[in-house]
């Protein structure tokens, strides 16, 4: 009877450890995300001014599959530290490719919360020096015709695009794996669901967030998340 007693004892205070273990992992998951919250509402927090390594790799999971970029510090160190820092922190989980255009480029980088959009307005960065070209699957961030306009918006490359080398763009990286699905991006509303930065219509969307994008243009290609990774293995 004793060891029987015992036994059930034993069985009671795990279930108690569970239980306690399991509350303080979800305080510590609601706490996070909570202060994760509120240092995407705060683009001054120091954290967001990370260095990048110097050659680093991201992997972008997709409604239509993954792909994996490779960013080089040298060549935009200032776009590749803005771009490692808004992964890295989770900027652009749960956002929408708001702009893709066939054969062109697929653009994306506005929040799908507009109070992060809001918080992110003036948060530009200085531009690096015009550096690469425009060929198929690299990638930098859009910007305005007047200097100082680059802020969390990135395109990429879908064809050599070399017409484009006369802008002041900085390319610092490029797509390693998963072009095709780049290529397979929702691509039916072009310019209509969002445009450039140039054509300065993109208010319903900073304003809107993820759900105009999703009332007005269904379709659009979600980025599910974007994460640093390690260097991917040779193929």
């Amino acid at each position: 009877m004793h060891a029987r007693l015992t036994g059930v004892a034993l069985l009671l205070t795990a279930a108690l450890v569970t239980l306690v273990t399991g509350a303080a992992v979800a305080h510590a998951q609601q706490t996070s995300s909570s202060e994760r919250k509120q240092l995407l509402l705060d683009p001054s927090n120091p954290e967001w001014r990370r260095q990048s390594p110097p050659v680093w790799y991201a992997r972008f999971e997709t409604s239509k599959g993954n792909f994996v970029v490779e960013c080089v510090r040298a060549h935009g160190p200032n776009g590749s530290d803005r771009f490692y820092n808004l992964i890295r922190l989770g900027y652009y989980n749960d956002v929408r490719f708001h702009r893709v255009i066939a054969h062109y480029i697929a653009q994306w980088g506005l929040n799908g919360d507009p109070a992060v959009n809001q918080a992110w307005l003036h948060a530009q960065f200085p531009d690096d020096p015009k550096y690469g070209s425009n060929v198929r699957g690299t990638l930098a961030f859009a910007r305005d015709t007047v200097p100082g306009t680059s802020n969390t918006q990135v395109y990429i490359n879908l064809r050599d695009n070399t017409r484009n080398d006369t802008n002041p763009f900085a390319i610092f990286g490029r797509v390693i794996s998963g072009m095709d699905v780049v290529d397979s991006l929702y691509a039916g509303y072009g310019d209509r669901s969002g445009s450039g930065v140039r054509q300065h219509r993109q208010g319903n969307i900073i304003a809107g967030g993820n759900a105009y994008l999703d009332r007005e243009f269904p379709l659009l290609s979600h980025l599910i998340r974007a994460e640093i990774i390690e260097k991917p293995a040779e193929e």
